[in-house]
């Protein structure tokens, strides 16, 4: 082993000499597709990248030129230069000009026209969201900001919706097959009502692997319901016309998805108040009806009652009539047959000053019937006297 020892800055520098001293990297023309482009107190620090490779680069006075789009493909003239205190490598750029569009946004054009020709985009073959969701599916990094913000989002509209997460690469070589493999899993995991795929920002490269195929055929097969929310609101992705539902950001995805508490509470109320009103209505109704019931039993009653009542009231005036007539008839015979018995009775004629002869306790009733030397007994109305006949 040497013991020769190098220092860190004396490594960056030889490295930096052996870049400056290379003709073949001074003031050439590079070609490649935008996939980040920022710029700040007039410099530009920006990515070229091509299938296989990714290059980053300054570019010094770059209010000079156009700002190109991400995904545009462009020419770039500068040096390929080695930063030796922080060890970094760029391209110092000294001119960028438009070359095309570029390799990776080709790709997504024609993959999205293929999948738009297989009716992957079509609305009828879209899941609506369920009304109630009680656990959410979530498809994104273990780590970062996005995962919190959808904990953070869902458990500030409702604490009682839990949340699922399979982690997954979100970019990167074979980022694509985890999140494929994770839409899967919840497509026949039975106790999630909804999915999100979500990733934060980035450039193209960056957000690539939800721009593929593999990713795209999972979400148009998955049975559940999935909302994209894959990079910014300017961000479009393949997923995002596949998905049920594309949200602009994942905290938004939340919002989309979760029912907030009070919209519960409101709700609970609204069904308690309908349920009150139809009670009360059924009650009002039932008692309205019995109350014509009764009423109508009452008119009833009453009609019988007064119509028995006439009946009974002509009733008693025939009864009174026959009374009435059977009293005079019975009047009348009594007065004959006390006219009658009147006429019978021995005092009557005695009163008028006849005389009743008896002898023996029999009646005389002839006058030769009165023989001489005979004791006879002669009743008058107010005694009787004794004589003898001559």
């Amino acid at each position: 082993m040497s013991e020769t020892y190098l220092s860190i800055s004396q490594v960056n520098n030889y490295i930096k000499n052996i870049f400056e001293a290379e003709v073949m990297l001074q003031n050439i023309c590079v070609f490649g597709e935008v996939s980040s482009y920022k710029i700040s107190n007039g410099i530009a620090y920006f990515n070229l990248q091509d299938e296989n490779g990714l290059l980053p680069c300054v570019l010094f006075g770059a209010n000079r030129f156009d700002v190109p789009n991400v995904g545009d493909m462009v020419l770039v003239v500068g040096s390929v230069s080695y930063y030796a205190k922080g060890g970094k490598l760029s391209f110092n750029a000294t001119h960028i000009a438009p070359y095309g569009k570029g390799l990776l946004y080709e790709k997504f054009l024609k993959l999205k026209e293929e999948l738009e020709s297989r009716g992957y985009f079509n609305l009828d073959h879209k899941k609506p969201l369920p009304e109630r969701v009680n656990r959410i599916g979530v498809v994104t990094s273990a780590t970062g900001a996005v995962i919190q913000d959808i904990i953070d989002v869902t458990h500030r509209r409702n604490k009682g919706v839990d949340i699922v997460l399979y982690p997954v690469k979100v970019q990167g070589i074979g980022a694509e097959v985890e999140i494929a493999k994770g839409i899967n899993f919840f497509s026949e995991y039975p106790n999630v009502d909804v999915v999100i795929v979500a990733r934060g920002g980035g450039s193209l490269e960056d957000l690539q692997p939800f721009n593929t195929e593999l990713v795209a055929e999972a979400t148009y097969n998955c049975l559940k319901p999935i909302v994209s929310a894959v990079g910014h609101e300017t961000d479009t992705t393949i997923i995002d016309f596949v998905s049920d539902l594309r949200a602009p950001t994942p905290s938004a995805a939340a919002e989309l998805v979760v029912n907030k508490i009070s919209d519960d509470l409101k709700l609970i109320s609204n069904c308690v108040s309908k349920i009150e009103n139809y009670v009360s209505g059924f009650i009002y109704e039932y008692f309205s009806t019995t109350n014509n019931c009764v009423n109508s039993v009452d008119l009833i009653i009453r009609n019988k009652i007064l119509s028995n009542s006439s009946k009974l009231n002509l009733s008693v005036s025939k009864v009174d009539s026959i009374i009435k007539a059977n009293m005079v008839n019975m009047e009348h015979k009594y007065e004959i047959l006390s006219n009658k018995l009147i006429s019978l009775n021995p005092i009557v004629p005695l009163q008028k000053g006849y005389v009743k002869v008896e002898n023996n306790n029999n009646v005389v009733k002839s006058s030769k019937d009165i023989l001489k030397n005979q004791t006879y007994n002669l009743f008058f109305a107010d005694g009787k006297a004794i004589v003898k006949g001559e």
